[in-house]
């Protein structure tokens, strides 16, 4: 496992990482998270098992808009309003999910995705040309990593390509809201707050 500070390494270095098939933890603005390809189902099973995960659970992803076409074949309306105020920023959405999709990034046909706010992993999907798993860097049942020492901690023994610290980050989660209902429904309170009302 390669341990590399935020600020030291280049986006292009972690990119290629990704694109030969590896693992990477990285900050986003709220937590750390577990990034790998989107499309390459080996490596999420595998993610799958570093995290001890639930079958039935899947993985957020990390997307710029112009990903949105790979992930989704009908952006709604709603949707659409709540990426145009809160994107980049701490919510993630369910929108419809392109049947082509893994199982391990869509449930009931739904996929989460988020453009994050402020961060290194803002400027890392701003380059990237694919999504990239955004699950959070811990154990399943175990809290959420904030800080390198926790990332450390839970996969010292696993199979991780490149850590990459961003130091201590605020710790509250994204807001995560379902768009593919009328109206839109917040599935878990998060960093920001919402007045569904008005989507």
């Amino acid at each position: 496992m390669k341990l590399v500070k935020a600020e030291e390494i280049e986006i292009k270095e972690v990119l290629d990482i990704l694109e030969r098939g590896g693992i990477i933890i990285y900050p986003t603005e709220t937590l750390y998270g577990i990034g790998v390809k989107y499309d390459n189902n080996e490596l999420l099973q595998k993610v799958f098992e570093i995290k001890k995960r639930p079958e039935e659970k899947s993985f957020p992803l990390i997307i710029d808009l112009r990903h949105l076409d790979m992930v989704s074949e009908s952006i709604p309306a709603s949707a659409k309003r709540l990426m145009d105020k809160y994107w980049p920023g701490p919510l993630t959405l369910l929108i419809p999910a392109k049947k082509s999709l893994s199982k391990r990034i869509t449930k009931e046909n739904k996929v989460a995705v988020r453009m994050p706010g402020e961060s290194f992993a803002l400027r890392l999907i701003q380059k990237s040309q694919f999504p990239i798993t955004a699950t959070s860097a811990n154990i399943s049942g175990y809290p959420a990593s904030d800080c390198i020492e926790d990332v450390i901690k839970y996969f010292k023994n696993s199979d991780i390509d490149l850590l990459i610290d961003g130091g201590k980050l605020p710790g509250v989660p994204s807001t995560i809201v379902d768009a593919t209902v009328e109206p839109p429904k917040i599935i878990r309170k998060g960093a920001i707050e919402i007045d569904l009302s008005l989507y």
